[in-house]
C-alpha cells in the first residue's frame, strides 16, 4: 500500500534530497543482493533521478525517506522490486548497432541453418531483452530472410529481470521515438500496424518470441542448448565474479557449433579463454573453441 510521507518535518522534494552514505550503502547491497549488478560509489545523482518518481508514487516525501521506508521492508517485498527494476538500464532499440544483424544475416545464420537442416531446430535466447526490441529484431530477421524456417521448431527466447518491462514486451506497442531508433520504414510498414500514437507489432513477429523473467546472477533453469546466445550489453553492469558465473553457464547453455554475441564495448570482459573471439568486420562475436 502507499506510505504516507513523514508530516512531522516539512517534506523535502526528491531533487532536493542529500541521500545519506547509510541508505546509499544499503542499496548498494540489495542491487548487489538481488541482480549481481554493482552500484558505484559516488552515484547518487543517477538513483535520485531514477527513483524520484518512485519515491512520489509510493507516498514518500524525498528518494532519501523511500531508502529509509525500504530498510523497514521484507527484502524480497514489492517496494523492493520497484526500487531495484528502475535502477536497472533498460537501453536497447531496433537492430541496435546495426553490424552484429548483418552478420547474422549474411554468414551465422545461413551456416546454422545448414547444419541444423536434419533436425529442423533453431533455438535463439536475447537474454536481457528489457521492452523486446532486440527479439523483436530477430524474428524479423528471420522472417524475412530466411522463409524456408517457417516451418521449422523456431524458439526464441527473450527474458530479463523486470516483470513491468516483459509485459511491455508481451505487449508489442511502442512509441514513435522507439521504433525511428534503427527500425527501417519498409519494416514498420510491413511488420507494424499504428494505434494512436504508437506502433504495435503484428501478431505474426509476436508470436515467434517467448518472454520470461530470469535473474542472469541467479541459478539459470533449464534452458535448450542454443545455437545463437544474445548477451548484449549487460555483462559490464556485473561483477567480476558474477560475469565469470554467467559465462560459465553460457558454456553450459551454448552449443558447441553455436555463437555468442555481447556488446561491443564488452569484449575485454570475456576473459574466460575457452571463448575464440572472431571478428567479421566491425563486429566481433564468440565461439567456444577447443579448450573447453
Amino acid at each position: 500500500m502507499p506510505r504516507s510521507p513523514d508530516v512531522s518535518s516539512p517534506a523535502r522534494s526528491a531533487t532536493e534530497a542529500t541521500l545519506t552514505p547509510a541508505s546509499y550503502g544499503y542499496l548498494q547491497r540489495v542491487i548487489s543482493d538481488q541482480t549481481g549488478t554493482v552500484l558505484e560509489r559516488g552515484k547518487e545523482y543517477l538513483v535520485e533521478a531514477r527513483l524520484f518518481a518512485v519515491a512520489r508514487n509510493e507516498g514518500f516525501a524525498s528518494v532519501e525517506g523511500l531508502l529509509e521506508g525500504l530498510q523497514t521492508e521484507p527484502g524480497e517485498g514489492e517496494l523492493h522490486r520497484v526500487v531495484v527494476e528502475a535502477m536497472l538500464n533498460y537501453e536497447t532499440s531496433f537492430f541496435r548497432d546495426h553490424y552484429p544483424f548483418e552478420v547474422m544475416r549474411q554468414t551465422l545464420l545461413p551456416e546454422i541453418i545448414e547444419r541444423r537442416a536434419a533436425t529442423r531446430t533453431l533455438h535463439i535466447w536475447c537474454a536481457a531483452t528489457a521492452s523486446g526490441q532486440e527479439a523483436y529484431s530477430v524474428a524479423m530477421l528471420l522472417r524475412d530472410h530466411f522463409p524456408e524456417t517457417a516451418d521449422w521448431n523456431v524458439r526464441i527466447l527473450a527474458s530479463d529481470f523486470s516483470e513491468t518491462m516483459l509485459a511491455r514486451a508481451r505487449a508489442g506497442l511502442f512509441r514513435q521515438v522507439e521504433v525511428n531508433r534503427g527500425l527501417p520504414a519498409a519494416l514498420l510498414v510491413r511488420h507494424f500496424d499504428r494505434i494512436g500514437s504508437e506502433w504495435q507489432i503484428r501478431d505474426s513477429i509476436r508470436a515467434m518470441v517467448e518472454f520470461s523473467q530470469l535473474n542472469l546472477a541467479r541459478p539459470w533453469p533449464g534452458l535448450p542448448a542454443m545455437d545463437l546466445l544474445l548477451l548484449r550489453n549487460v555483462l559490464l553492469y556485473f561483477s567480476s565474479d558474477v560475469r565469470r558465473t554467467i559465462l560459465q553457464n553460457v558454456k553450459k547453455t551454448l552449443r558447441r557449433d553455436g555463437y555468442l554475441f555481447v556488446g561491443g564495448g564488452e569484449t575485454s570482459l570475456v576473459l574466460d579463454p575457452t571463448f575464440e573471439a572472431v571478428r567479421t568486420g566491425r563486429t566481433v562475436y564468440y565461439r567456444q573453441g577447443k579448450a573447453s
